[in-house]
Parts: structure tokens; C-alpha cells; sequence
């Protein structure tokens, strides 16, 4: 019997020291910081990381080094739930099949230059052309599809650096250009994006991130009925190829008008409009009020049902307003969900497109011995 009663108070304590460790390493691993997981491998054999970084409030961005891409970002709403307000994959495999530069770091030129080629220094260059005759984010192989070397540095708690080296040549680009990104998840549930570059022959750099949001969560429903504010007086109007016309237009009393907040679904189907049909709805580059290169509100997002606001803060001169126009269900995201057309929208910070051909735009251009420099934080509240 005594030896019945220490069997049973030993399986009990093993339960209690057990249960213990399972609460520890729970805690451990919902503390601030960035913990580190496989996400597999890519063709080469190269292993692909997934980085998981938190605050102290309890917000998670998971971040992979394959194309520096936002895997998911969890945010609460009104009622404190927790839910990810940005499309993205499952796996590794979602990725290699194929997305629209869903949550990617992308360059070394964002958005498009006109029919593939710019001239610089008196020499020509020719880029891949894989976007209706223009280079679009890159080229074929853009920083979306590259393999960045990640590193946490050491006494940042949630702050993750990606480096890589665009050789000199790759995707038609003159230069070497080493390029350094550090995601900063910060106190305020705030991700900070701090891009720099330099070169060893002049070259032209636009760098940005292709983020889609949904405020409802990923994969529910369309981004009709969250309401936008651009804090821009000018748009760029586009050709039917959707390269900047080298015009900067009022919004005054235009559909593109976002100066006070509006339901992104208002006008977005406004086919009177050319520039509509021409984007299929929103896919326009507007001109940032306040020019100074100062760190200062570009855009706010919001979303009723959930309570979720996104200020959208920028050292650029410009922001693209993308509405997922080409999102058509052909990709799966998180949980196998379908992502169908407008399901996600894009507040990409960046300098114009197609400002290597247009020399009225602010210049693209980064010499040797200069540093590119850029900063963007999206900050929930």
C-alpha cells in the first residue's frame, strides 16, 4: 500500500515538474525577442529561415529571408483578438510557386520602368521586360526571389538585419550594390523598415516593401469597406501600360482624391474614369504633400468591423496605392485560403516610377561614395 501511495505521489509530481517546463518554454517563447525556425529548402539546397519576431505586447511579424518577405503580422482588434492582417503562405513552397511579391523586399528599381531600359552616363541599359513591355520590381529575378543572409543583432530585441549583394550585371543593372534591411518590431505594435545601399559604379536604386494588407484578417473578404487617407494633393496619371505620363495631376475633384478618409469601394469601380480603367482600379502612384525627406504620415488605414488602424509613415517623396486588382483566387494563402481579387491592397513607400526616364522626377540615381538611405513604419493602433 505505501509503496501503491509513492508510486502514485511520484507520477503526480512528475506531472507537476512537467507541466512546469511546458508553462516555461511557453512563456519563453511568447517573450519579446525573434526565435528562429526552418521554412525549407529551395532547389540548390539552400535552407530557408522563418523569423519569428515579438513585443512585449504580444504582436508577432514572421519574416523569411527568402525575398525578405512578411510572412504574417498578428494584430488585435477592438476586442483584443488576434488576428494576421497580411496575405501571405503557408510554406516555402507557396512562395517558389509563385505569388504576387506578396509581403517581398523589392528592387533593385520598384514599381516600372518604361519598356525595359534607361540611360545612364551616356550609356544605355536594357532590364527585363516582364510587365506589358516594362520592368516591373526588379526583373525576372528581383530581391523577392533571392536568398538574403539574416542576422539578429545582438542587445536588439526584435530587430532583424537582411543583407545581400546585387552583383554587378544581375537583372541588367549596373553596379555592385550592397543592400542592408533591418524589420524592427517596435514597442508600439510599429514595424520599422530601414532600407541603405551603396554602389561601386553609379547605378539607380527604389527600394520598397510589397506588403499586402487586409485590417478584417487575411482571407476574409475584400478591401472595399476600409477607409483610406492619402495625405497627397498629386497623383501620377498613367498610360495604358501604366508608365507615368511625366505629369503630376491634382486629385482635387478626381476619384483619386483620398485627402479625407473614404471607403476604398466609393469610386473604385468608376470606369468613366480612364485612369481607372487603365488600373483596373487603384494602381497609382500619389505625391506626398509634405516634400521634405523628414519622416512624416503618408497614408491611414482603417477598418470598421474590426477597430484596426495602420498609420503608414515614410522618408519617400511618393506612395503606390495598389487595390489587388490582379489578385484572382489562383493563389492559396494561410490555411490553404484562396485569395481572391481585392482581398488584399498595397501602400508601397517609394520614389516614382519610371523616374530613370524622366528627368523632371526626383532622381533615382546613387553614385560611389554615397549611401541610399529610407525608412517606413507601419504602425498599428
Amino acid at each position: 500500500m505505501k509503496k501503491r501511495n509513492l508510486f502514485v505521489l511520484l507520477v503526480l509530481l512528475g506531472t507537476l515538474i512537467g507541466e512546469g517546463c511546458q508553462q516555461g518554454a511557453s512563456s519563453s517563447k511568447a517573450a519579446q525577442g525573434i526565435e528562429q525556425t526552418s521554412f525549407g529548402t529551395l532547389p540548390e539546397g539552400q535552407e530557408v529561415q522563418l523569423f519569428t519576431l515579438r513585443n512585449a505586447a504580444g504582436m508577432e511579424v514572421k519574416i523569411t529571408n527568402y525575398g525578405g518577405a512578411i510572412v504574417s503580422w498578428t494584430a488585435p482588434d477592438r476586442d483584443g483578438k488576434w488576428e494576421n492582417i497580411t496575405l501571405g503562405c503557408d510554406s516555402l513552397s507557396g512562395y517558389l510557386k509563385g505569388t504576387p511579391f506578396f509581403g517581398a523586399l523589392i528592387g533593385r528599381y520598384g514599381n516600372r520602368i518604361a519598356k525595359g531600359t534607361f540611360r545612364l552616363e551616356g550609356k544605355e541599359y536594357e532590364l527585363a521586360t516582364n510587365n506589358i513591355g516594362n520592368a516591373l520590381h526588379g526583373g525576372i529575378k528581383g530581391f523577392d526571389k533571392v536568398l538574403w543572409t539574416a542576422s539578429v543583432l545582438p542587445g536588439e530585441p526584435s530587430v532583424l538585419q537582411l543583407d545581400y549583394l546585387s552583383k554587378d550585371g544581375e537583372e541588367g543593372y549596373p553596379g555592385n550594390l550592397k543592400v542592408r534591411v533591418q524589420y524592427s518590431l517596435l514597442p508600439d505594435n510599429a514595424l520599422q523598415i530601414a532600407y541603405e545601399a551603396t554602389t561601386d559604379q553609379t547605378t539607380v536604386v527604389n527600394l520598397t516593401n510589397h506588403a499586402y494588407f487586409n485590417l478584417a484578417g487575411a482571407g476574409k473578404g475584400d478591401i472595399l469597406n476600409h477607409e483610406l487617407q492619402l495625405h497627397a494633393n498629386h497623383f501620377l496619371p498613367v498610360d495604358a501600360t501604366l508608365i507615368p505620363l511625366g505629369t503630376l495631376v491634382p486629385v482635387e475633384g478626381t476619384v483619386f482624391d483620398f485627402r479625407i478618409p473614404k471607403k476604398i469601394g466609393l469610386q473604385i469601380n468608376d470606369t468613366t474614369d480612364q485612369q481607372i480603367q487603365f488600373g483596373l482600379g487603384y494602381d497609382h502612384c500619389w505625391v506626398l504633400s509634405d516634400s521634405s525627406k523628414s519622416l512624416r504620415v503618408a497614408a491611414v488605414l482603417s477598418e470598421p468591423v474590426s477597430g484596426r488602424v495602420m498609420e503608414v509613415l515614410t522618408t519617400e517623396p511618393a506612395i503606390q496605392f495598389y487595390s489587388g486588382n490582379f489578385l484572382d483566387g489562383t493563389v492559396l494563402g494561410t490555411g490553404g485560403v484562396p485569395y481572391l481579387h481585392r482581398s488584399g491592397l498595397c501602400l508601397e513607400t517609394q520614389h516614382y516610377p519610371d523616374s530613370p526616364n524622366q528627368p523632371s522626377f526626383p532622381s533615382t540615381k546613387l553614385k560611389p561614395g554615397e549611401t541610399y538611405q529610407s525608412t517606413t513604419i507601419y504602425r498599428l493602433r
